[in-house]
């Protein structure tokens, strides 16, 4: 069981975290760079010796009408049973149609419709690795007409329909709920016991025309107002495996851990007034 926070695994650190092996609750990797034998995964595996893992994939596109890409998933499932991580993981969107990929994770409208899609789409993803996976929700910069559903209830139904579990990134609530002036504590209605992981990460903001844009861009540390959300979190669903998520303009190595430190202290406080209103 993962009890602390963890940090995103990218290749300027792999190094220095190979020879110093710094406290870390779990580690967690992009599938779609590893799909490959390399060098990297070659000092990944060795990394497992001292970690727990997280395999977040970017390319499944569980959100596609054309269904799963199924020599894509053939890799995911070989990297999974290599690795044997303890979470696995993907977004609620779509990157693929008509045999062309974009690089992008694209919305989808929330309705009876796409939810049928994703629910066989994540059912197949499901049997092709043997384990439950998580969907994670995604950062938003627009609505949809057609939706018929709240995001938040959209989530509730894939999990209920599929068995899947979710990842709750508590960053993208925050991007989403300012770009479409929703409410972050909508997310707090999601079911507490499908939420398996937390992401946390930084955003930029984007002010044109005197109306900021929060852009999720994983290049700065935590803001204030996502660890308060994020304290909200833990006090409503408890503590659960936690990451830092940082890709762009990446800092040194002892910033993502500080920043999982923080994210451990919060968890242990607020997970406390957790436990305590539930006994």
């Amino acid at each position: 069981m993962i009890s602390a926070a963890g940090i995103g695994l990218r290749s300027p650190h792999l190094a220095e975290i190979e020879i110093d092996r710094p406290a870390a609750g779990f580690l967690e990797i992009h599938a779609e760079n590893y799909l490959a034998s390399s060098p990297a995964l070659a000092a990944v595996e060795r990394l497992r010796a001292d970690y727990a893992f997280s395999v977040h994939a970017v390319g499944l596109s569980l959100g596609s009408c054309d269904g799963l890409d199924e020599e894509h998933l053939a890799r995911v499932a070989a990297l999974v049973k290599r690795l044997e991580p303890a979470l696995v993981s993907d977004h609620l969107s779509w990157s693929t149609f008509g045999g062309r990929y974009f690089n992008d994770l694209l919305p989808l409208p929330y309705s009876e419709e796409a939810l049928a899609v994703v629910v066989d789409n994540v059912q197949r993803l499901q049997d092709a690795l043997g384990r439950r996976v998580a969907v994670e929700n995604p950062s938003c910069y627009l609505g949809f007409a057609q939706s018929t559903l709240s995001e938040p209830a959209f989530l509730s139904e894939l999990a209920r329909r599929s068995g899947c579990a979710l990842l709750l990134d508590v960053n993208n609530i925050a991007v989403t709920a300012h770009n479409l002036r929703l409410e972050a504590r909508d997310w707090l209605s999601l079911p507490g016991e499908a939420i398996v992981q937390y992401h946390l990460a930084g955003h930029a903001v984007n002010d044109a025309d005197g109306e900021p844009i929060l852009i999720d861009d994983h290049g700065s540390r935590v803001k204030d107002g996502v660890w308060a959300l994020f304290g909200d979190v833990v006090r409503r669903f408890g503590p659960r495996p936690t990451l830092i998520e940082w890709d762009t303009d990446l800092p040194a190595l002892d910033v993502l851990l500080d920043e999982a430190a923080r994210a451990d202290r919060i968890t242990s406080t607020a997970g406390g007034l957790h436990a305590a209103r539930a006994a």
